[in-house]
This record gives structure tokens, sequence and C-alpha cells, in this order.
């Protein structure tokens, strides 16, 4: 019976050549150079694929730096929600900037190479960006509860140095998480393999990469996932629990369609971001997977951080009169 680490070093994506035995040798992360493989199998579609990816990453920025200017620039939504969707908006920016663009590079030019620190700096964005829209739409849907729950205390509870304490949280948590994921991947050790079958540095698919023995990591995921996944979900779902009930008590029609209209945008978000999520990591594994994740992948990084905005301007009347209130200010300022 061969041992895992002979197991491991025989494991080859498709297509990989035999490597001499001068290069079987054993190097960190931090010292190799990878190749991302990307979707380079579906030949026909390159330019399809380069038009998308590029469709997405342009929709994406304009609509959330939309969001994130309108935030800024019109005081009627100087309010805690929109703190934290302003927030939100940047780190969809963040997120997508992170790994589209290098998408459309290798697409384009054909240049698959990824420098050891480009792809721990991925593996860093990566979780950095999905633990704070955790921590963020956690925070929203407490603002929620709060304003429709307990109304009366709502100016009291939700001040501005409770908003920027839970922004803080978000972001400092979802950093300092991601750094402890990073530094344990740096310790990895990679034995033939330099091509990466996905379209960016993505965690599992080192993992399966690696000769080392990745127990302790896929232990820390697990608990990490729990702990930092799951735990913020039952808290967003107790809060909109806690808020149906609120809304049902409602005796008119008008006045539950008014309340629950108050908190649908950010419901939508929260069902479109944890479905996807659901989709990526609880999919059944199989021989066509690895396709499965690319695809899922960029639906997630792509579509979701453009959706956000999409959601908010086109759901919600105080965004749209926003948006009449900047276009007047535009139209004065072009005619003086």
């Amino acid at each position: 019976m061969p041992s895992w680490k002979e197991a491991k070093r025989q494991q080859r994506i498709p297509g990989e050549r035999e490597n001499s035995p001068a290069e079987n040798a054993t190097y960190s992360i931090l010292l190799g150079e990878f190749r991302l493989m990307a979707f380079f199998i579906y030949v026909d579609l390159q330019i399809f694929i380069i038009i998308i990816v590029f469709l997405f990453y342009l929709l994406c920025v304009l609509g959330n730096l939309l969001i994130t200017t309108l935030v800024c620039a019109v005081s009627q939504l100087h309010t805690p929600m929109y703190f934290f969707l302003c927030n939100l908006a940047i780190q969809d920016i963040v997120y997508v900037s992170a790994f589209l663009p290098k998408l459309l590079v290798l697409t384009i030019t054909g240049d698959s190479r990824i420098s050891s620190i480009g792809c721990v700096t991925q593996m860093f964005l990566y979780g950095f960006c999905i633990d704070t829209e955790f921590f963020l739409l956690t925070s929203m849907a407490y603002d929620r509860f709060v304003a429709i729950c307990i109304p009366l205390r709502y100016s009291i509870i939700m001040n501005q140095r409770t908003c920027a304490l839970l922004a803080f949280f978000s972001w400092l948590a979802g950093a300092l998480n991601s750094l402890m994921f990073s530094l344990q991947m740096t310790k990895l050790s990679f034995c033939n393999v330099q091509e990466i079958n996905h379209f960016f540095c993505d965690l599992p698919t080192m993992m399966k990469l690696s000769c080392s023995d990745t127990t302790s990591i896929r232990i820390f995921v697990t608990a990490d996932g729990i702990l930092l996944g799951w735990f913020p979900f039952i808290m967003i779902l107790t809060s909109y629990i806690h808020i149906i009930l609120t809304i049902l008590k409602i005796r008119s029609t008008a006045g539950r369609m008014k309340t629950f209209s108050s908190c649908s945008s950010h419901l939508m978000v929260v069902i479109i971001f944890c479905g996807s999520v659901l989709c990526l990591n609880m999919k059944p594994e199989s021989e066509k997977s690895q396709e499965l994740d690319k695809l899922l992948s960029i639906l997630y990084i792509g579509v979701v951080p453009m959706v956000n905005p999409l959601v908010y301007s086109l759901r919600n009347r105080e965004v749209l009169e926003a948006i009449k209130i900047v276009f007047k200010r535009y139209l004065k300022c072009s005619m003086l």
C-alpha cells in the first residue's frame, strides 16, 4: 500500500506531462510559480468569456460606485442602513477587482502565470471579502430588526458609534480570519504540480494540489465555516423571524407592505448571497466537479456583487429619489 504522500504525488491534472526526477522536488508555495488553467479548455468560447467577464466587472464597479456616491452625497441616505450598504458596496468592488481583471488578462493574452505572492494574495482577499460580507449582512439584519421590532429605541440603539463599531468589527474580523488561513497556506508544500485547474487560487483546489498533510487546515476550515458562516446566517434568520412576526401583527395590509418593503431589498441580497454559497460548498463531488466549481465561482464572484446595487437601486424608492437629486444637481452645475 502506498503512503498518503505517494498517493498525493501520483495525482495529476488531466493532460499534465510526466516530470523528470529533477523536477520532483518539493517546494513551498512562497517559492513556486503557478499557472491558472481558467477556461482555456473552452477554446471556441474565449471571446464570449472575455465579453461576459468584462461586462460583469464593469457593471459591478459602476453600480457599486454609484451606490457609494449616492450615500456620501445625499443627506437623506445618511442612515445606518445605507451606511452598511456603502460598506458592502466598497467590499464588492474589492472582491471583483481581486479576481476578474486577472481573469481578463490571462484570457486575452494567454499568459496564465501567477506569482506565489499573487496566489497568496488572492486567497487572502477571497476569504477576507466573504467573511466581511457575512458580518455586514448580519449588521444590516440587526439594523432592520431594531427598526421594525423596537422602533421607539432605534435612534438610541443604532447611533453613529454603534454603526461605526459594527462596520469596524466586520472589516477587522474578516481580515484577521483570512490572514490566519493565508498564513497556514504558506506552510504547504507542492510536488510537481504547477497548474491550478481554476481561474484563481481557490483554497480547496490548492489543498488538493498540495503534497503536505492538510488535515489540520481542513478541520480549521470546517470549524471556521460553522462559526463564521452558519452562526451569522442563524443570526440573520432569527432577526427575520422576529421581523416577520412583528409585521404579521400589523392590522392594515398597507402597513404590512410598507414595513416589509423596508427590508425586502436586504432580504433578497441575503438569499442571493447565501444561496450561492450553499450551492458552491454543498454540491456533491464528481468527476466534473472542478469544472462546475469554476462555473459556480464565476457566477458567485461576478454576478452576486453586480446584482447587489441593482436590487437596492431598482427596489428602493429612497435610492431612486437620491439618483434624481444627484442628477438635478449635475444639471444645475452644467448650466452654470
